[in-house]
């Protein structure tokens, strides 16, 4: 095997950590049979609170950062760099410690941007945090701050590769949020701060 393929086959591992799952766990929780049944920040947040939705972000953002640097680490070129970061993301929406089931990847997505192209990822993170601010829908955030992803990245200076990165990472993005785009549309998407109802016995971890 060689390097590359080696380093993006970590790169899936490491975002394949269900860091969601294992929190809600030490709460006694089966956070894929609460609220939304998504393991990703949102549904642990609104499962467990600010804390451990906070907690739950921060790790996946890591997990996507980690990723892209350790590529760098190894000498490898930007676009490897760039597909390790990819390849997180993937494992984080399809997690073989999940039975390739998992989050949304908007978390893992930005902390992948954040190191390969700096301005795309801030600059959606902004347009994503303001959206959520102003609709008090996160999926609505997070699928609007993916849509201005593919529009910097296509209207700044990068290489045709880097642009094709960011298309991918933000339409995959967008297409995990198509069960939130039926409930926006129905008016049953749960609000930013929206608690979901404690969780009966069978779905608490004995």
């Amino acid at each position: 095997m060689t390097l590359t393929a080696l380093a993006v086959l970590l790169a899936y591992l490491l975002g394949s950590l269900p860091v969601g799952a294992l929190v809600a766990r030490t709460r006694g929780i089966d956070i894929q049979k609460v609220g939304s049944g998504n393991p990703g920040a949102t549904n642990v947040l609104r499962a467990l609170g600010w804390g451990p939705g906070l907690l739950v972000a921060a790790f996946d953002i890591f997990k996507g950062a980690l990723a892209v640097y350790l590529a760098h680490a190894l000498g490898l070129s930007a676009l490897t760099a760039a597909l390790c970061g990819v390849a997180a993301v993937i494992g984080h929406n399809y997690s073989v410690f999940l039975r390739f089931r998992g989050g949304k990847g908007v978390a893992t997505s930005f902390g992948t941007l954040a190191v390969i192209v700096p301005v795309v990822g801030l600059g959606a993170f902004v347009i994503a945090i303001f959206t959520m601010w102003l609709t008090r829908y996160v999926s609505a955030g997070s699928m609007v701050g993916a849509a201005s992803a593919i529009v910097l990245a296509w209207i700044l200076p990068f290489p045709l590769w880097l642009r094709g990165i960011v298309t991918f990472l933000a339409l995959l993005l967008i297409w995990q949020h198509r069960q939130n785009v039926s409930r926006l549309h129905a008016g049953t998407e749960s609000r930013l701060g929206q608690r979901v109802a404690s969780p009966p016995a069978e779905k608490v971890l004995h």
